[in-house]
């Protein structure tokens, strides 16, 4: 087959790639980057093709590797870390920047926490230890009603307190 027939041929079978690019990258702006990489790499080796097979099979397993093969691609890059991402100024910068900015959080949390009342706060924290409602009633020998009013007064008490952080 030639290039301008074989060209054709796979220009008839591109809705169908697409259906299936789809299904792999659910984005359809990827869909069509990675239908068109298959056509251009299709044509690229269309001698490699034998006339009386399945073209749109043959289409789909390039396809498929081509895509298989951009995804290990992408994550090795995404697991190699640069000397130039180490070395960045911005990342040093920020990084004490937040080391500053998580510092008077924390202190601000404290704080908040200390002023509310005690029942509120220790019901609070027990809940956000984990622990459930009916254990902490059980703890506090209170009923369960009395446990969900605690947190959520302690709740809209720290609201009010740590505002600034919204």
């Amino acid at each position: 087959m030639d290039l301008k027939d074989f060209t054709q041929a796979a220009e008839r079978h591109s809705a169908q790639l697409f259906t299936q690019a789809l299904k792999f990258t659910n984005d359809e702006d990827d869909a069509k980057d990675l239908v068109q990489e298959t056509l251009i790499k299709g044509v690229r080796f269309c001698d490699r093709f034998d006339n009386g097979t399945n073209l749109k099979g043959w289409l789909y397993v390039i396809m498929k590797n081509t895509f298989y093969n951009n995804c290990v691609r992408a994550k090795r890059k995404s697991e190699i870390i640069s000397d130039e991402d180490l070395t960045n100024p911005n990342l040093m910068e920020s990084s004490t920047k937040n080391l500053g900015e998580t510092s008077f959080a924390i202190s601000d949390i404290m704080k908040a926490l200390a002023s509310i009342k005690p029942e509120y706060r220790i019901a609070f924290q027990r809940y956000f230890e984990g622990y459930k409602y009916d254990e902490i009633a059980k703890d506090l020998n209170v009923p369960l009603g009395t446990v969900k009013t605690y947190i959520h007064q302690a709740r809209c008490e720290l609201k009010k307190y740590l505002k600034m952080y919204r």
